[in-house]
């Protein structure tokens, strides 16, 4: 379990950066609100994420069954932070913080014991 905590945590540095690299496009170059840069932001970085996480960290086959389980589950949570941190008004770097740690935990065990679970 601690080998694959190690690899989901390092795609999740590199799906970090992707995050956050295009949340602050959307929001200060396309003038996006924050919901909006938050899903568009996630769109991009969950893809590499289902990818990376699927060949390198649970060594598993991809499939469109479980890139959408992934996606739309993940998503829900980058559009539920992004919604709750404009009806707040919470500080774009507040909730890229709040969306990447919780995304990290709630990803990974969703990941591992839904999306990436072997039947066998």
């Amino acid at each position: 379990m601690l080998t694959l905590l190690t690899r989901y945590v390092s795609v999740g540095v590199i799906n970090t950066l992707i995050h956050w690299i295009t949340f602050a496009l959307g929001f200060s170059l396309l003038h996006l609100n924050q919901m909006l840069s938050n899903i568009l932001a996630f769109i991009i970085a969950v893809t590499f994420s289902f990818f990376a996480n699927a060949k390198w960290t649970f060594r598993t086959h991809t499939g469109l069954a479980r890139y959408l389980a992934f996606t739309l589950f993940m998503g829900l949570l980058a559009l539920t932070i992004g919604f709750l941190a404009d009806k707040i008004n919470c500080p774009p770097i507040l909730t890229l913080i709040t969306f990447s740690s919780t995304s990290l935990i709630i990803g990974f065990l969703f990941s591992n014991f839904v999306v990436f679970r072997n039947k066998s």
